[in-house]
């Protein structure tokens, strides 16, 4: 971006534009004459070099003068920039591994299509800190609140069914998600709970978790992910016939995941399927957008110098040639 501070100087080119006028057309032809009777001596003379150099002498000041007003137009290049505030969002991302999380009613699995959707989230997300909780027949955290989403992808893809105890201790897993929220200052902190059974592990059960995370300002989205069938497909591998499927049961405690994000101002949500399931992360996604003030400002730079040397240079190449090779002698 280029701009002059003070362009009313700009109005001095006029001057200089005169100048020249006047210079190469009102005084052409105006120096002296000599009077000849026969021009055929003449005719076939050279034009003098030097000479018609010479003339080009006032328009080296005249380029000068027009170095100096721009100089003094205070020419400026800017650099537009803005700067962002953020205020972000915490989120803990809560999510089963117990075994049923094996089962294929959500292809390819209830535990891999979840993390699959979950990476998408994350990729999705700009200036959050987001961290992970995992929990079976216990709960700890996989990765604290970051904003390093490459380490935090890294931690979700090691994530598999057997990491912990089995069993469904849902309490505890939304209790060390507000542990990791308790200290956070950020505008909005939220925790994004998938289950696909009912609390039967642990010390803390889920309502009294729930009051945890009211108590701090922590919102809760639930998720129960599972079909609506009463039994699903899981793989089971027999020694003697290979893998093959047995049916287990379904049981997700809806009422108890609803009661649990409504105590908090969240909402409960149920994934029969993968597409489910995106469009589920990605309403929680709208709903809880981080805000983005965007300041624009432009840093200008001072040219003037360049403009200055340059007709300071002119004016002196000008000196040079007028005392040396076109030097007048009287």
């Amino acid at each position: 971006m280029f701009r002059f501070a003070d362009p009313h100087y700009l109005i001095l080119l006029i001057v200089v534009v005169f100048l020249g006028y006047w210079h190469f057309f009102l005084q052409h032809g105006r120096g002296a004459t000599l009077r000849f009777s026969h021009l055929g001596a003449i005719r076939h003379v050279a034009k003098s070099r030097p000479v018609m150099i010479r003339r080009m002498l006032f328009l080296i000041k005249l380029l000068a003068l027009v170095f100096f007003v721009l100089a003094f137009a205070r020419p400026q290049s800017g650099i537009k920039g803005e700067e962002v505030i953020t205020e972000g969002v915490d989120i803990v991302l809560a999510m089963d591994i117990s075994g049923s999380m094996l089962a294929e009613d959500i292809k390819p699995n209830r535990l891999e299509a979840a993390k699959e959707v979950a990476a998408e989230f994350v990729k999705g997300r700009r200036n959050d800190r987001i961290g992970m909780v995992v929990f079976a027949g216990e709960a700890y955290t996989q990765c604290p609140l970051t904003l390093d989403y490459g380490v935090l992808l890294n931690f979700l893809g090691d994530i598999h069914v057997g990491m912990i105890e089995d069993g469904t201790a849902i309490g505890m897993g939304l209790a060390t998600g507000v542990n990791r929220l308790r200290s956070s200052e950020a505008k909005s902190k939220v925790i994004v709970l998938l289950t696909d059974g009912r609390n039967n592990r642990g010390q803390i059960d889920p309502t009294t978790a729930a009051q945890l995370a009211r108590a701090l300002d922590v919102k809760i989205y639930t998720i129960g992910a599972g079909t609506t069938q009463q039994t699903a497909p899981y793989p089971v591998d027999d020694p003697f016939f290979g893998k093959r499927y047995v049916p287990i049961q379904v049981d997700i405690d809806e009422s108890m995941l609803r009661k649990v994000a409504q105590m908090t101002g969240g909402k409960m949500f149920r994934a029969t399927d993968r597409k489910r399931l995106k469009s589920i992360y990605d309403e929680i996604d709208e709903m809880e957008k981080t805000e983005i003030k965007v300041k624009e400002y432009t840093r200008y730079a001072e040219l003037f110098h360049y403009f200055l040397i340059a007709g300071l240079g002119l004016l002196l190449i000008e000196a040079v040639l007028v005392n040396t090779r076109f030097r007048k002698i009287p």
